[in-house]
């Protein structure tokens, strides 16, 4: 297997056959059976789990995944990387906002450049072409970004795009440090491939913002994935051995943020979901 690409997806019964039928044809045309699409379901609610299920029937090419337990993208996306059978694993966004070319001169670029390990999209750099992002994203993921840069010094200008592809064999490796369910994933994903050693590209993406967006109270998101990162680099930092003093605040703001549905899956544990 050549290329798997893992697409998670949270009640996407609306958007999500047009994305498959994109990616099906465009990686049939060019990678013949040399592919797979791995989609992974994580609690949905519609009927997104029959509508990929019928698609299916068609192309030996997907795989479908559906786990009942709200895991997030972060844990949808690590169920793939456990499972993906390609030499490069991409991940991408249900709702097509990265088109299936964009998506491959990604792939290209990491197959043809062996010193590279893995390769992401950037809305934020020249070059990019990026339509439909309101004001008000660009402010917060703005904002995220250069707090993320801050923390980890990671040198990237756009960590959240959902276009990245990373090499099979760094992909095993960072698996069991990836703990963040929610949509601060990326981080997680980012910073663990740096602590690898691993290489990393950024590169200009052609991209379409969605204005039917699926992320629902969006303060709440913003301040769940600021807590995320900020645990993130204090569990990474050298005062690791002090978070239990730190704990009980911890816990507290988890528990205001967050109901015990959202608290019990917000790591990630392929384990128990596989």
């Amino acid at each position: 297997m050549k290329v798997s690409i893992i697409i998670p997806a949270y009640n996407e019964e609306q958007r999500i056959v047009p994305t498959l039928q994109s990616y099906v044809s465009y990686f049939q045309t060019k990678y013949k059976s040399d592919f797979e699409i791995i989609v992974i379901l994580n609690g949905c609610r519609d009927n997104t789990k029959d509508v990929v299920r019928n698609f299916q029937k068609k192309y030996d090419n997907i795989v479908l995944i559906d786990i009942k337990q709200p895991i997030g993208k972060g844990g949808a996306i690590a169920q793939g990387l456990a499972i993906a059978t390609g030499e490069l694993i991409a991940y991408t966004d249900a709702d097509g906002s990265t088109r299936s070319e964009v998506l491959d001169r990604i792939i290209t670029v990491l197959d043809i450049t062996p010193t590279l390990d893995c390769v992401i999209g950037s809305r934020n750099i020249p070059g990019s072409v990026v339509k439909n992002k309101t004001a008000t994203r660009n402010v917060l993921t703005s904002g995220f970004n250069f707090g993320v840069n801050f923390l980890f010094q990671l040198g990237i200008k756009d960590t959240q795009c959902g276009a990245k592809v990373i090499r099979k064999n760094l992909a095993k490796k960072i698996i069991p440090n990836l703990e963040i369910s929610n949509m601060a994933f990326d981080v997680n994903f980012l910073v663990d491939i740096k602590r690898f050693d691993g290489k990393i590209l950024e590169v200009p993406i052609e991209w379409e913002d969605n204005l039917d967006s699926k992320v629902g109270n969006k303060t709440k998101t913003s301040l769940v994935m600021a807590l995320s990162v900020f645990r993130l680099w204090f569990m990474y930092s050298p005062f690791k051995g002090l978070y239990f003093i730190l704990k009980p605040f911890s816990d507290l703001l988890w528990k205001l943020l967050l109901n015990d549905t959202e608290r019990k899956y917000r790591k990630i544990d392929i384990e128990y979901h596989l």
